[in-house]
């Protein structure tokens, strides 16, 4: 029990990093050829945590959506409008990125800063995590002598992963900054 324990608190505190944290993935496929627990188990309790902490992050934000200025309110309140009235769409877009190796910190970040519904956003990203972690703890022989401490370091300094984090960071101060009512007219309000 304790095995479950420490991996949630570590995949929940992985994704309440707003940037920067090490993908979940290779903590549930590291954590998982380190112990002896099962995988399915691992996926669950890892989606769990993410979500968990996705969702936390995502609450956070909008703490903070009262400290920024009102015209990136408006815009970000526009966009959150748009998610809101489209929300199929928007369900099925979230569970693609979510299926994908992309950081997903910002979407939540933006999601909070928009005023998004997090439920249904949360259980979309928490059903496409299933799915991915379940792909990678399922390839993970490939990386069978892979330390925990390496994995991470090498997501931490290669270019690309540094590059995906910066671009991610500057989509989310680019999404803020857009008039979201001008571009999608009535259909954001």
């Amino acid at each position: 029990m304790t095995d479950y324990l420490i991996l949630f608190a570590v995949v929940l505190g992985v994704n309440l990093l707003p940037a920067f944290g090490p993908p979940t993935w290779t903590v549930i496929v590291i954590y998982g050829l380190s112990t002896k627990m099962p995988l399915p188990a691992l996926v669950i309790v890892g989606a769990t945590a993410a979500a968990l902490g996705r969702f936390a992050l995502a609450n956070g934000f909008r703490l903070v959506r009262g400290h920024i200025p009102q015209k990136m309110k408006r815009n970000l309140q526009a966009a959150g409008n748009a998610v809101e009235k489209h929300k199929r769409g928007s369900l099925v877009a979230i569970g693609m990125f979510a299926l994908s190796p992309l950081p997903s910190a910002q979407l939540f970040e933006a999601a909070g800063l928009a005023g998004v519904r997090l439920v249904h956003f949360t259980a979309a990203f928490f059903a496409g995590r299933i799915v991915s972690y379940s792909i990678y703890a399922a390839t993970a022989k490939g990386i069978e002598k892979t330390s925990m401490g390496g994995a991470f370091k090498h997501y931490l300094t290669s270019p690309i992963g540094i590059g995906m984090e910066i671009l991610m960071l500057g989509l989310l101060v680019a999404l803020a900054q857009v008039d979201w009512q001008k571009h999608l007219g009535s259909k954001a309000s």
